[in-house]
């Protein structure tokens, strides 16, 4: 029997392959897709949340430094002492004592004062005023007391009264108290409050103004 044979004319029913690089273009656009896709998936799970700073946030803040202390001097102070010996005793009871008093005294500002009217945050909140509150002392003592020398009557015959000790404490941290305060210890207290306060707003991405109220002029 005779096999037919096909005609010459009619179309192949046999469609071509796909050549490779198409699917090639394919996976490649496929990849691209799903990878775009992740990638912005994945910034918006990142994406830093946006805070909107109000007055009352501000304050809140601020006032969690509490008593925020900015400077601190260690102070070295000589101290005479001298008692005037009496008659009765052939002045035998005169004192006299030289000490050397170290000290510190620390200085600062006291956040918990701030008031809501002390902070002025603009309508979109990017812009922030800050008053702090005057800067003062914050504390004020001697670490210890030197004994440099002590006199007690003509021929040192007595012991040294005790009064001695205790008056050379309490006129060694006055002392110390009122050198600082004359170099100015509150207004680098106050310029540096006013630095770090700054910084405390430094990642929030916004301008911050702070102002300092000038201290009280009695520094003690």
């Amino acid at each position: 029997m005779t096999q037919p044979k096909p005609h010459p004319n009619l179309p192949s029913t046999t469609q071509p392959k796909k050549p490779l690089s198409f699917w090639l273009s394919i996976f490649l656009l496929a990849v691209i897709v799903v990878g775009s896709y992740a990638g912005w998936q994945w910034q918006q799970a990142h994406r830093p949340k946006v805070e909107v700073l109000t007055r009352d946030g501000v304050v809140t803040q601020v006032q969690s430094l509490n008593r925020l202390q900015t400077v601190a001097y260690n102070i070295d102070t000589v101290i005479t002492y001298q008692k005037q010996g009496n008659w009765y005793a052939l002045w035998q009871d005169e004192q006299k004592g030289l000490f050397v008093a170290h000290g510190r005294v620390t200085a600062g500002i006291d956040l918990s004062q701030l008031k809501p009217s002390d902070v002025q945050v603009s309508d979109d909140g990017n812009m922030v005023t800050i008053l702090l509150p005057p800067a003062q002392i914050l504390a004020h003592y001697l670490d210890n007391i030197e004994v440099y020398d002590i006199q007690t009557g003509v021929f040192c015959m007595l012991n040294a009264d005790p009064q001695i000790f205790n008056q050379a404490q309490t006129s060694g941290k006055s002392q110390v108290l009122t050198t600082a305060c004359e170099t100015g210890i509150l207004k680098i207290a106050n310029d540096n409050a006013q630095k770090q306060v700054k910084a405390l707003f430094a990642l929030a991405n916004v301008q911050v103004t702070v102002n300092t109220t000038l201290p009280n002029k009695s520094c003690g």
